[in-house]
């Protein structure tokens, strides 16, 4: 697998899983790039970097001496490399810029915007040393949400019907000979709760009926199981018992009214708030194991998200997700 396409739920953490899995699949010694499509910079804020330009730039080393790329496509700058490499407009291709024609060229056809980033990301999967071999190991695009994303990929097979001869059917075609292919798979990041996995689960028939290749989902902050039903139960039982300890504990006394008594009530609405939780995720679980693919957990992180937080996601990707 060449090109990971990663899509989501906004709120779900696609940008986070995107950049981990990157870093995942550098390790011991490979190269990957990680794409961003949506100009929002997220992949600098994540590494902790400047923004990043048009342009392939290191901005990270995985463990093993792998190396990390990354890329923000610019539709208006991918549209100006595309008319270069077939109509070699040289110098004309600034002019174009300075009047605004690349601007009104997007705007009259908006699915073009989409055409000139896959293209951009499928032209780096393609890519080729002098030597033979390949420039990236893999390519990772952090990209639209799951509403948007078959419409995204599948924009070149609209395009190739619609310009049927000349360069332009041509580049559709290959960009969607790459991205209908083996080594393509889109992959979904969804949270336990119903409205992410709802839209998984239409995101996944919409990739199906589209016959583009799906991959994994990945289930993105997903909390410990700090009590488990029986335990819960247990402790309903024997409340005396439960603020006994809480006295033990130095939280007050366990007589009737004392403060560690006081404290038992509220403990055990926060229990089976937290069994009821349990309980939903486990019917999220069932919805997202019925879908038929792999299916990969990344934990929530308590202190939140920076680089060594990020670095201990593609860990976890790489024990679940590479290494299987």
């Amino acid at each position: 697998m060449r090109l990971h396409v990663v899509s989501g739920k906004g709120g779900t953490g696609k940008t986070t899983v995107a950049a981990a899995l990157a870093l995942a699949l550098a390790q011991e010694g490979r190269r990957t790039l990680l794409v961003e499509v949506e100009g929002r910079q997220g992949i600098a804020q994540l590494f902790e970097t400047e923004a990043l330009p048009y342009e392939e730039r290191r901005i990270a080393v995985a463990p093993g001496g792998g190396e990390v790329y990354a890329l923000a496509i610019d539709a208006e700058q991918a549209l100006l490399d595309y008319l270069q490499m077939f109509y070699k407009l040289g110098g004309a291709g600034r002019a174009l810029r300075k009047l605004g024609a690349i601007d009104f060229a997007t705007t009259i056809a908006p699915g073009l915007r989409d055409v000139l980033l896959t293209g951009k990301a499928c032209e780096a999967v393609r890519r080729r040393r002098k030597s033979g071999g390949f420039v990236y190991d893999a390519v990772v695009m952090d990209a639209p949400p799951t509403g948007r994303i078959t419409r995204f990929l599948a924009v070149n097979d609209e395009v190739a019907g619609l310009a049927r001869v000349g360069p332009i059917h041509n580049q559709a075609q290959s960009v969607m000979r790459v991205i209908k292919s083996r080594e393509t798979a889109v992959h979904l990041v969804t949270l336990l709760e119903e409205m992410p996995v709802q839209e998984t689960v239409d995101g996944v028939a919409e990739l199906r009926a589209a016959g583009l290749p799906v991959g994994s989902v990945v289930v993105n902050m997903v909390r410990p199981a700090l009590i488990g039903e029986d335990a819960l139960a247990e402790a309903a039982a024997d409340r005396g018992g439960v603020a006994q300890a809480l006295a033990r504990a130095g939280l007050g006394g366990a007589s009737r009214g004392a403060k560690a008594e006081r404290l038992v009530a509220p403990l055990l609405e926060q229990a089976r708030d937290h069994a009821a939780r349990l309980e939903l995720e486990r019917a999220e679980r069932a919805e997202i194991s019925a879908l038929g693919l792999p299916v990969r957990e990344l934990p929530l992180l308590a202190e939140g998200i920076d680089l060594a937080g990020l670095y201990t996601l593609a860990g976890e990707l790489r024990k679940q997700w590479v290494a299987a």
